[in-house]
């Protein structure tokens, strides 16, 4: 029988910094405190990776995750910001608000982490040992809270510990959080909206705005939200989807999973060896990759309903879902 995989815990000194990046570097889990609760980090541009988290925190649904950042210089090579977000960074950041902004175009963060959306979540901590790692790793993180999913948020350690013992590679101790409760989310997609109260006042964000904060819509899909705490569609190709096809029909696309039938027409495959961890890795941009090709309809293999396949099930389902 083989031994459950360790769970190290280091005190936040700089080597114990050093090692949680390099960890991180090489597609691991870390857990780091920021001031508002501890963070769940992976690399933000490893599409594993960022799989790999979704399951140890047994999350039900690919959601789109936030991106941690050292610094405004390093948001402005992934999001495009307008003068509302400008006055809003240079006002509390680093500090406990995310802003949801629309990506660049060369925004290297995985489709996995944004849920294959054109927008992205930004935050900047304020924590030292949070900054510390990120300047040391010189990447985004994304950072959910780290507990298993429908847990109560860690606000130390020992929390962490007792949630993800043996799911993750690594907890950086810290001690307890100051502020307690996650960041507060404006998304900039339009007319600036409170997705998400938090750590950051609302009545401190309008005073710098000089306006009032728009709520989002709660007609739109509840289900599937643009950005955490935001209510609104999820991606779906342009292209219908046939969902459990055990071989494309004339004119289909094809996307595998595992052994692939016999096909010369247009496919890709989410894991040849049938590994989930990839095909969550991947879902999205074949998706994409698959409607850039134009194709009418998409055949999609069956995918085992099971593990991180739950999730991949559930998109799948809302991009075969009838279009409005």
């Amino acid at each position: 029988m083989s031994a459950e995989p360790q769970t190290r815990v280091l005190p936040a000194d700089p080597d114990a910094v050093r090692t949680a990046a390099a960890c991180l570097t090489a597609g691991g889990l870390v857990a780091f405190p920021t001031e508002t609760v501890y963070g769940l980090g992976a690399d933000a541009t490893q599409g594993e990776a960022v799989a790999r988290l979704y399951a140890a925190k047994g999350r039900p649904a690919f959601n789109p995750l936030i991106s941690h950042i050292p610094d405004l210089a390093a948001a402005r090579r992934l999001a495009r910001f307008n003068a509302e977000a400008e006055k809003l960074a240079a006002a509390f950041w680093p500090g406990p608000l995310t802003l949801v902004l629309p990506k660049q175009p060369d925004c290297p963060v995985s489709d996995l982490a944004t849920a294959g959306l054109d927008s992205i979540a930004l935050r900047v901590p304020a924590q030292r040992t949070a900054r510390a790692l990120l300047e040391a790793f010189g990447k985004p993180v994304v950072a959910p809270s780290a507990n298993r999913s429908g847990h109560v948020s860690p606000t130390d350690a020992k929390h962490v510990l007792a949630d993800l013992r043996g799911r993750i590679d690594l907890i950086l101790d810290d001690g307890p959080c100051p502020v307690g409760v996650e960041s507060t989310i404006v998304a900039l997609l339009g007319e600036p909206t409170l997705l998400r109260p938090g750590g950051l006042p609302r009545a401190d964000i309008e005073r710098v705005l000089g306006r009032p904060l728009a709520r989002p819509d709660r007609a739109i899909d509840e289900d599937a939200p643009r950005a955490p705490g935001m209510l609104a569609s999820h991606y779906a190709p342009k292209a219908a989807v046939r969902l459990n096809a055990d071989a494309p029909r004339d004119g289909e696309a094809l996307l595998a999973f595992g052994p692939p039938p016999a096909f010369a027409g247009t496919m890709l495959n989410l894991s040849p060896t049938g590994d989930l961890v990839e095909a969550a890795a991947k879902l999205f941009s074949h998706l994409r990759r698959l409607d850039a090709a134009g194709v009418r309809i998409i055949a999609v293999m069956p995918v085992p309903n099971e593990g991180l396949g739950e999730a991949i099930n559930d998109r799948l389902a809302r991009a075969a879902a009838p279009k409005p």
